[in-house]
């Protein structure tokens, strides 16, 4: 069960798949709690955009969050929720391999609502456009070109960008 505002990366990760052409090269992945197991497929990539719930002291649920950089490995030690420990250990042991991406993005959205239940709180659904942009834009910095999928058409399919949804 999901802890509410909690399942953001998840949503998003489908939201990637369902309205966008995802380019070669690139996948979409949902991490959900599996830290260390992710390892293997963290080590395939020069670049990640890890995406969850962020909490962020003071700022209003739905704030948009982004950390990059050597900025990302503090701020999941501090700011996910507490069944992400396992992404601290995960890019520990990328680190300790020599595998640490290149470049290393954490995007979220500060929660509303972490209680156990399905489905995001209101600032959250209203401010995931935000997001799903922002993941975009990142994307594209890394140097892959992101088309609107037709919507008459499956857009699933071929490679998918590391998303880790967690």
């Amino acid at each position: 069960m999901l802890c509410g505002d909690d399942g953001l990366g998840v949503i998003v990760a489908d939201r990637l798949i369902r309205d966008f052409e995802i380019p070669e090269g690139v996948r979409v992945v949902d991490g959900g709690t599996l830290g260390l197991a992710l390892l293997p497929l963290l080590q395939e990539f020069d670049a990640a955009i890890f995406l969850d719930a962020v909490r962020s002291g003071d700022a209003p649920p739905g704030t948009l969050i982004h950390i990059d950089g050597d900025a990302v490995v503090p701020a999941v030690r501090q700011h996910l929720s507490v069944h992400q420990i396992g992404v601290a250990d995960l890019l520990d042991a990328a680190r300790l391999t020599g595998t640490y991406p290149s470049e290393l993005v954490l995007l979220g959205l500060v929660p509303g609502s972490l209680d156990l239940g399905l489905g995001l709180s209101p600032p959250l659904r209203r401010n995931l456009p935000l997001l799903v942009d922002a993941v975009v834009v990142e994307i594209e910095r890394f140097g892959f070109s992101v088309h609107a999928a037709d919507q008459t058409g499956d857009p699933a399919g071929g490679p998918r960008l590391l998303d880790l949804g967690l």
